[in-house]
């Protein structure tokens, strides 16, 4: 399980604080798929960066009781100094995983050929994305979290995300920032929406929508 309380993100500017998420709770259970959908900044990508412990809250916690991925295809911890290869080495070593066995599969995942060996401060954006997400899928989290991965890449990329999410990992809660209506009804039993800084949580998919398509008007 994984439970957000009472959690708050602010951010200084000129002449007070810009308020982006205000007393959030959210409670993800294992196995649990559960979609967030909000208008461009409403700080999707903020409490997604949150519940991964990437960025800290300045009021609330988040209790992790199961392992929980950073954001999928989110390259800001690698060393751009250090290869693609080194990268995968230090991170597996983070969490435990034996490099040796995950390498091919990275390898073969991320289609980087020859930038597998070169400093990632060589890649575009979109290489350091698949070889983020290919790491992500190299480390058996209990919770994978989600934002806006699977429109990194072709359709041929995409449909190898799909699998290792969807069918290789259908038994892992996850947390998806889309604003894919089709992809959140087809893979999650929940959805909340980000508005006004608050998160509204709704049991019913559909009801979600309705709700973030009539805050738009």
């Amino acid at each position: 399980m994984m439970r957000v309380e009472n959690l708050w993100k602010y951010y200084p500017v000129r002449g007070g604080s810009r308020v982006v998420l205000k007393d959030v709770n959210l409670t993800v259970q294992r196995g649990e798929k559960i979609g967030i959908v909000g208008r461009n900044g409403a700080g999707k990508s903020t409490l997604i960066r949150m519940l991964s412990g990437a960025e800290l809250p300045n009021r609330g916690r988040v209790i992790r009781e199961m392992s929980v991925s950073w954001p999928l295809a989110f390259g800001g911890a690698f060393q751009m100094s250090l290869t693609g290869l080194d990268n995968l080495r230090f991170i597996s070593r983070i969490y435990g995983v034996d490099t040796s066995s995950k390498i091919d599969f990275i390898e073969d995942f991320a289609e980087l050929g020859s930038y597998m060996r070169e400093p990632v401060s060589k890649y575009s954006a979109g290489m350091l994305a698949r070889l983020a997400f290919a790491i992500s899928m190299s480390v058996e989290f209990d919770c994978f979290l989600t934002d806006e991965i699977i429109a990194v890449g072709d359709q041929r990329f995409h449909d190898k995300c799909l699998v290792e999410l969807f069918e290789k990992r259908a038994d892992r809660a996850m947390i998806f920032v889309s604003h894919d209506a089709t992809y959140i009804r087809e893979h999650c039993s929940r959805a909340a929406v980000l508005h006004d800084a608050e998160l509204v949580v709704f049991d019913n998919v559909d009801d979600a929508f309705e709700f973030y398509h009539a805050s738009q008007r």
